[in-house]
């Protein structure tokens, strides 16, 4: 089965608004883009995340390498020349080459100067430090995104041989104004303006490039000013708040993206709590919430009467009117797409109500009559849901150390004892410790192509 049988027809990028700038953030500052950009408030790298990253060694090295192979490229005439007839180094050319990445890398515990050392063999060695080390920067990227399309951007066509070198730095001088802010990475188009412009973009580009089409633009979309406002706004008339949860009728990733891209002050300093209503069949990741957010959680585990009828409901509904009667809540963040809760929210009028909902799921008689009532609700949808990995990540492996923990659980040593006694074999002490050195700590687990797993003993 082809992506094309699973996903409908890709249609032309012409839209990139209200997109996130997380990515290419991180591409800017790995390729080397100066700090004077993420510095002005006008382009699109964010300075937080330069500073973030440059506490980091291994991101410093990958930067400064990829600083030192532009530089060259930039001035490779000027450099050659000064090296050939003046007898210079790159240390020594500060106008041309920055010395201050030659002095971190030191610092960082690479040397790369070489004495009598030819201009072309310098771009070949960072062409090569930066292959060895670019996969350091893989846990930068998330999941979703393809990580082999953004290591290549790092790596110089043919760059292992001059050859290679030559042509890239004869493509480089041809249409340097192509390459992002003057700056080298292997990219192979030359007429799509500013490919770090923001994540949407560059991202659908990147995959279009590799021949690929990205699908999920949530990944890499935010909700706009407006909507954000509308939800600060509603906090700002509220005088405590609590956010109630259908859990059985709400994405817990939606929601956590949601919260996850809101001003955080602006929420702790209204909401109260998170109240979730769940239920046996919902989405185990509601057990983990509160271990993603500062925002105390009450969790209500609705237990079934009948196996086929969830009373959530009808405990949301209750728990709501208490909350407002009993506990001075004043306004509600209702999470759920359910219609049946319009009974609830025009019972309470005296209650301030928003809704968050997800568009495929909240029919258009619902948000008529919200629109009616004049009751705010907004999309999570339209929330980034590409934050959201570490929550569904910890998740999924919650879910498995579960199973394994039933599936596969057994004692090393009461194995090899009775292997000892099966094979009578005789062993001393010192033996039986290298044998266990040897073939029992190296033990590992090997996953075929069908998804069988057997343990594997022995040397890797």
């Amino acid at each position: 089965m082809t992506d094309s049988d699973t996903y409908p027809r890709p249609q032309p990028y012409t839209d990139y608004e209200n997109s996130t700038y997380v990515v290419i953030s991180k591409i800017a500052y790995l390729i080397g883009i100066p700090k004077r950009i993420f510095e002005n408030v006008h382009e699109p790298p964010q300075l937080e995340w330069y500073e973030h990253l440059d506490q980091e060694k291994p991101y410093r090295i990958v930067r400064n390498l990829c600083v030192l192979r532009a530089a060259i490229l930039q001035n490779y005439k000027a450099i050659y020349t000064a090296m050939r007839y003046d007898l210079k180094n790159l240390h020594t050319l500060p106008d041309l080459v920055p010395y201050e990445c030659i002095a971190q890398l030191e610092r960082d515990g690479m040397t790369i100067l070489k004495s009598n050392y030819p201009l072309l063999k310098y771009i070949l060695d960072f062409n090569r430090y930066i292959s060895d080390r670019i996969n350091n920067c893989k846990h930068l990227f998330p999941l979703w995104l393809k990580w082999e399309y953004i290591r290549s951007l790092f790596l110089m066509p043919d760059g292992s041989n001059e050859r290679g070198v030559k042509a890239a730095l004869n493509d480089y001088n041809y249409r340097r104004s192509s390459y992002p802010y003057q700056i080298y990475l292997n990219w192979p188009y030359s007429h799509n303006g500013n490919i770090l412009y923001n994540d949407k973009k560059f991202v659908s580009l990147l995959y279009e490039a590799n021949e690929d089409y990205f699908y999920d633009l949530s990944k890499v979309s935010d909700a706009g000013n407006r909507t954000k406002d509308g939800i600060y706004q509603f906090l700002a008339h509220s005088t405590r708040t609590a956010v109630v949860v259908d859990c059985e009728n709400a994405d817990p990733y939606k929601l956590y993206a949601t919260l996850n891209n809101l001003d955080q002050e602006a929420l702790l300093d209204k909401i109260v709590k998170i109240i979730l209503y769940n239920d046996i069949h919902a989405a185990t990741t509601w057990k983990i919430l509160d271990k993603f957010t500062d925002i105390p959680i009450e969790h209500n585990m609705v237990d079934r009467v009948k196996e086929n009828k969830s009373l959530v409901d009808i405990r949301l509904t209750t728990g709501t009117c208490r909350e407002f009667f009993q506990n001075a809540i004043d306004s509600f963040i209702l999470v759920s797409s359910d219609s049946d809760y319009w009974g609830l929210i025009s019972s309470i009028q005296e209650a301030h109500f928003l809704v968050l909902v997800e568009s495929e799921k909240c029919g258009p008689d619902m948000k008529q009559a919200m629109l009616n009532a004049g009751i705010t609700y907004c999309y999570m949808d339209d929330f980034c849901t590409g934050n959201s990995e570490e929550i569904k990540i910890q998740t999924l492996l919650g879910e498995i150390r579960h199973t394994l923990a039933d599936a596969v659980q057994f004692n090393i040593n009461t194995v090899l004892d009775n292997a000892y006694t099966a094979a009578r074999a005789d062993m001393t002490t010192a033996e039986r410790q290298q044998f266990y050195d040897k073939y029992i700590k190296p033990m590992r687990l090997v996953v075929d192509t069908e998804g069988n797993v057997q343990v594997a003993l022995g040397p890797l």
